[in-house]
């Protein structure tokens, strides 16, 4: 029956809804389900995951309205879905602001602002009130009093019958329905595949929802968390209550052993939940010992400070802590940093000298660098007393008995448990690594990796981690290898010492805005990168407990048959999978086989133990990575190899990022010769506000891209194609308006736009051939940067196409074609600013569409994030008269007779500017009055408050001249 359909994805899908719900779930941080198991880098939502899949499985009817209806209710995404997340209440405040005034009136009392129920409206009434309001508000305010979808175990059976009677399924689950929609379109229980599956969510998210599952990677780190996703968190609620006993006993017989030791507990029997260490070093100039500290301030909530003292005896500085200090010393603290812009700013003798003088970094005659700083040897683990840097504990947090926290600088006797904790270690070291408790591996060089020898001259993985760090790490693998009798136990394990690490490091940043501004050591990994510090956090044993209890729950209670994980290359994949659902390392920044030997070298030899048919490195020479030539040819390698490995009727999902036109072409030119073909493709925003690496001017988002089998064996000629793309760009464009929900649109300009990306790459990879495309040549070709390759310059044509067909609201199609290049720019680049978008990405995106090679002086701002259009107030009169193609044109006219009218108070001013400047301005009355009345709608606009004085002399000035005379 579903054999040959089209899937419910390809025709449409709700981009704005399922943006939303991922957003909503990026936004619970650390309380995302799998986040739980372990750091994975670019983990995708799982409710996008959800998505993806019920719409490959669902089929499209000849009732799109309807389908998109199911498809929303299956996702508890519809009104009655909405209702049944929503598990909080909505406050007073905001069900009296929703109420008409007669409604107000019968149910509240307003007192001076104090609003309360009146005394006879019930508890029924104050529940239909709820439902009123709830109904009233938009979705993203709907959210906000709902939890995530995955928190629904079950819909009303009165909701199945609806689904059921659509679809002609008789489910009474999600799982019951995967499987018997499954059965309609493939003749059996479909098996989803995933080859990079990274940090399990599509296994997961495919497991929970019914099918079965086959997940690899090439990564032992990522199939650790993925087979952690499948199993733990499919154990029995038995399991569960057991694998909770076994954290339990761990950390407390680790709380006993170091209670023993004596290394955190001081003299009054306070234990230590932090200390505070920074690098130390010998300013060139002076020859004092200078303390490396970008920021003084310890703690905001409690107004604690580290303050310098001068100690000439010894050309060192005593740093005294000071809580509950005053605004001038908090000020103090954060200028006085010793560290900034990567120099050494001294206290002493105020000069300036950059760290990689320090470290005496030098450049050779051939260009190249030599790094100064000598590398640290197997058996070190602190710094020689000659190093250039060395290391000093500055501040300890302590917790009296009775709970309350204070810091002190150390004294002489936690400088004394300082030593002991370095001869606990020392006594050990050896034995440690030979069992696996702590690292033993030299760090390869890398991208990434090769920063920490430059940096701090670290050449080991252990040395990432302080002697405190590496004393209680190594306490809990030796009490896990000891103490753990199953596979599920030691795999828990395993993934409490990696969250430890994380947490834990040479790498964790001290935040003193965080734990209500007591101050906290945060994440190592809170971007993708492993960033040295001058100083940094380390966190006694009661402080790792959250870390170590990470949640567990039984969470696939309804896990299929068929789950198969195997650690593997892509490129050997052997399994057939009815659905292949991937997001593979694509022009991706992510040094993932780096960053996850992070963890791996800890977990490395019990690994092996628990998993001896695994692998234990990286395969950093196999990992598929970067651009270029061979990257282009191990991913058709690894897509021809899923396309023979699933039925003619199967079905695939690329995830990957979207970016500009050229990752596009190579994308298009490795799924043809992979003999495969687009049949949709939709943008998902994804990401919370990024940092570090992901940290940037461009439009962020997951493209999904639909792909069947290529079956065709016609061939075409490359100018055949065309007209071909112009009408699918037309036709996708027309769907998507169609489809539309006008009360709360579902689709953007942007998503217009990659319909234009994904028609040209559907009309490209329907033929089998064509004729002027060498898919070979363009393979292993290298384009010199700005050289267009025959694809790109397809999908700029279609990108163009699309600019032409997408009209701004408020002009009509011959205006529209008869404005300028530069003008269509200026006008859908406040579009843009209509919908929130500052992104300067989009920008230079809308500039590519129309064509426009200068616009920078359009701008207003150019900031990350911030950038958007000059006003007329902006531009003012300047550069009217120069030879640039906009300021010419009728807009910047327009802009200009709207900059004399305010400037005048005055409207005829600006009509005389555009009567005496213009010298058809009776031949273009209309078009400007319909430019005068786009901008006049500006002032309506919540995100453009810098658009109201000219929206208010816009709406003027076209009743002027609508009503001029000759």
């Amino acid at each position: 029956m579903l054999n040959g359909d089209k899937s419910f994805i390809e025709v449409q899908f709700p981009v704005s809804k399922v943006s939303k719900e991922s957003y909503k779930e990026r936004k619970a941080g650390s309380g995302q389900t799998l986040t739980g198991l372990g750091k994975w880098w670019g983990r995708k939502p799982l409710i996008l995951v959800r998505a993806a899949l019920l719409g490959l499985l669902m089929p499209a009817s000849d009732n799109p309205k309807k389908d998109m209806e199911i498809f929303l209710k299956i996702l508890t995404m519809d009104e009655e879905g909405l209702w049944l997340r929503k598990k909080q209440s909505i406050p007073i405040k905001e069900i009296y602001e929703n109420l008409s005034e007669e409604e107000r009136e019968r149910y509240f009392e307003n007192n001076n602002g104090k609003i309360t129920y009146k005394k006879n409206v019930t508890k029924k009434e104050k529940e239909q009130l709820q439902k009123l309001v709830f109904n009233r508000l938009s979705y993203d305010e709907k959210l906000k009093y709902c939890v995530r979808p995955e928190e629904i175990d079950n819909l009303p059976e009165s909701e199945w019958q609806v689904i059921n009677q659509h679809l002609g399924t008789n489910a009474k689950s999600l799982q019951e329905f995967v499987r018997e929609l499954g059965k309609k379109r493939f003749g059996k229980v479909p098996v989803v595949g995933d080859c990079f599956c990274g940090g399990g969510s599509v296994p997961f998210e495919a497991a929970r929802m019914g099918f079965d599952v086959y997940a690899s990677d090439l990564n032992p780190i990522a199939m650790l968390l993925t087979w952690a996703s499948l199993n733990i968190l499919g154990s029995s609620e038995e399991e569960i209550e057991s694998l909770k006993e076994f954290q339990k006993k761990i950390f407390e017989l680790a709380d006993k052993q170091i209670t023993e030791w004596g290394i955190e507990h001081n003299e009054q029997g306070h234990r230590a939940n932090a200390y505070l260490y920074c690098n130390e070093t010998i300013c060139p100039e002076c020859g004092w010992r200078v303390p490396l500290v970008p920021s003084w301030i310890i703690g905001k909530g409690t107004k604690t400070v580290a303050i310098l003292k001068e100690n000439p005896e010894n050309k060192s500085f005593d740093i005294e802590i000071k809580s509950n200090a005053t605004e001038k010393e908090m000020e103090l603290a954060e200028k006085m940093a010793t560290v900034k812009d990567s120099n050494l700013v001294c206290p002493h003798c105020k000069v300036s000298t950059p760290i990689a003088a320090i470290r005496k970094d030098r450049i050779k005659e051939d260009g190249s660098v030599e790094y100064g700083l000598r590398k640290w040897e197997a058996h070190e683990f602190i710094p020689r007393p000659d190093d250039v840097f060395q290391e000093r504990l500055y501040c300890i947090r302590y917790e009296t008995q009775e709970g309350k926290r204070y810091y002190t600088a150390p004294t002489e006797e936690d400088l004394k448990r300082e030593e002991e904790v370095v001869n606990l270690l020392k006594e050990r070291f050896n034995k440690w690594q030979e069992k696996g408790y702590i690292p033993s591996s030299m760090i390869e060089e890398g991208e990434e990796t090769s920063r920490l020898y430059r940096e701090r001259g670290w050449a080991y993985w252990h040395q990432l981690f302080n002697p405190r760090q590496l004393l209680m790490h190594g306490l809990l693998m030796e009490l896990i290898d000891k103490h753990a009798e199953t596979k599920k136990e030691k795999v828990v394990g395993l993934l409490e010492v990696n969250r430890c690490a994380d947490w834990n490091s040479r790498l964790s940043r001290w935040d003193p805005s965080k734990s209500g501004g007591l101050g906290h050591t945060a994440q190592t990994f809170y971007n993708q990168a492993l960033n040295t510090l001058f100083n940094y956090g380390v966190r006694g044993l009661k402080s790792i407990k959250d870390s170590w209890f990470f949640p567990l729950a039984s969470l696939l209670k309804n896990t299929p048959k068929k789950v198969f994980v195997k650690l593997s290359d892509a490129r050997g994949v052997v399994e057939n999978c009815h659905i292949w659902l991937t997001d593979p390392p694509y022009a991706d920044a992510i040094n993932y086989h780096e960053l996850s030997e992070f963890f791996l070298v800890w977990d490395k030899k019990m690994l092996l133990d628990v998993f001896p048919d695994w692998y234990a490195d990286s395969k950093r020479a196999l990992a598929i990575k970067g651009t270029g030539e061979s990257f282009k040819q191990s991913m058709v390698e690894v897509y021809k190899n899923l396309a023979a490995h699933m039925p003619d009727n199967g079905l695939q999902i690329i995830m990957f990022t979207h970016q500009n036109v050229s990752v596009w072409a190579d994308l298009a030119l490795i799924l043809w010769a992979a003999g495969l073909r687009v049949t949709a493709a939709w943008n998902i925003a994804t990401e919370t506000d990024a940092s570090g690496l992901k940290k940037g001017n461009y439009v962020k988002g997951t493209v999904l891209l639909v792909l069947r089998k290529q079956t065709s064996e016609e061939t075409a000629y490359l100018d055949e194609l065309y007209p071909e793309i112009e009408n699918e760009v037309q036709r996708q464009i027309d769907i998507m308006r169609e489809l539309d929900d006008k009360e709360d649109p579902n689709f953007s300009d942007t998503d217009y736009l990659l319909a234009a990306y994904a028609a040209s790459l559907k009309v490209l990879t329907s033929y089998k051939k064509i004729e002027d495309i060498d898919i070979q040549y363009e393979l292993s070709k290298t384009r010199l940067p700005g050289e267009e390759s025959p694809i790109e310059k397809i999908i700029n044509e279609a990108v163009k196409i699309a600019y032409d067909y997408i009209i701004p609201k408020g002009f009509d199609s011959y205006t529209w074609k008869m404005l300028t290049p530069e003008e269509r720019f200026y006008i859908k680049g406040l579009d843009l600013e209509k919908d929130g978008i500052y992104q300067l990405g989009a920008y230079q995106e809308l500039a590519k569409g129309f064509g426009v090679r200068e616009y920078r002086d359009l701008l207003a701002s150019t900031r990350a994030n911030k950038a958007r259009l000059k006003t007329a107030l902006e531009f003012g009169m300047k550069g009217l008269s120069s030879s640039d193609r906009f300021s010419n044109t009728l807009v910047r006219n327009v802009l200009a007779a709207l900059y004399q009218a305010i400037k005048a108070e005055d409207t005829t001013k600006g009509r005389n500017w555009l009567k005496n400047e213009l010298p058809n301005y009776w031949n273009q009355r209309n078009t400007i009055i319909e430019i005068l009345e786009y901008i006049s709608a500006l002032g309506n606009i919540e995100t453009m408050p810098h658009w109201k004085e000219e929206a208010k002399y816009a709406r003027l000035l076209a009743e002027l001249v609508k009503n001029d005379g000759v």
